[in-house]
């Protein structure tokens, strides 16, 4: 059995609300990919995205008003405590997009969302969702572990870029897309450290262990259903690969 995981940022879900288009063309197409290929299943992993960045936001704005004289230092939120907290508030939400994308599912997808990529044992149907697990990394993260669990070469990291730049090309009108490139290089751009909220093409501590499992990544645009399904079938597709 052909076990592909792919992960689905936040932001294609959910932007502001859910995108019911894309889930509408998404769950079709993987569903008619499904019955094309009888011995192959799906994991997709829900990211939280924007809407998650803007909860945390919203609690971090909150959070600055406990500052100044007038409050007891006691009740201030460390900037450890801070973000464990703005890690919560992202895992809630990739639990909201994944319980979403599950039910688009149907009987496709038998059992409950993940939540703790170490401990399922099972994967009785054709589609299995997972979300968010714990502080300390992102669904990126999730995806790997997985990944590693069923026995997946290749985790497909499915978001708002197309590309893996060599700069953020807002800031920077040199950087340039990039087709390949190795886990040395690409963890040189993401560094070492995860931040929540962090915006990066694949989460650095998912980097880490990606790397050391031997795993490829691809990152491609979530919103391009052909490319999607090229990068399924082993095709030529547009997008980044990590290895």
């Amino acid at each position: 059995m052909t076990t592909k995981v792919l992960s689905v940022g936040g932001s294609i879900i959910a932007p502001d609300t859910p995108d019911t288009e894309f889930l509408s063309a998404f769950t079709r197409m993987t569903t008619e990919w499904l019955m094309q290929n009888p011995d192959a299943r799906l994991i997709f992993v829900a990211g939280g995205g924007a809407p998650a960045r803007e909860y945390q936001n919203a609690y971090r704005a909150v959070a600055e008003n406990f500052s100044g004289p007038q409050k007891d230092a006691a009740s201030f939120p460390s900037e450890d405590d801070e973000n464990r907290a703005c890690d919560w508030i992202g895992i809630m939400t990739t639990r909201l997009n994944a319980q979403l994308l599950k039910t688009c599912y149907g009987p496709l997808c038998a059992q409950d969302v993940v939540t703790d990529p170490t401990q399922v044992t099972d994967f009785t149907g054709r589609v299995l969702v997972a979300a968010g697990w714990k502080p300390g990394f992102s669904t990126d993260n999730d995806a790997v572990l997985l990944a590693e669990r069923f026995n997946a070469d290749t985790v497909v990291n499915l978001s708002n870029i197309e590309k893996v730049y060599t700069d953020d090309p807002r800031r920077n009108p040199d950087a340039r897309p990039l087709d390949t490139i190795s886990w040395a290089d690409f963890r040189k751009i993401v560094g070492d450290e995860w931040v929540p909220g962090k915006n990066c093409p694949f989460d650095p501590i998912a980097s880490r262990k990606a790397q050391e499992l031997g795993l490829t990544v691809i990152c491609a645009g979530g919103k391009n259903i052909e490319n999607i399904r090229a990068i399924l079938n082993g095709k030529d597709y547009t997008g980044t690969t990590i290895r």
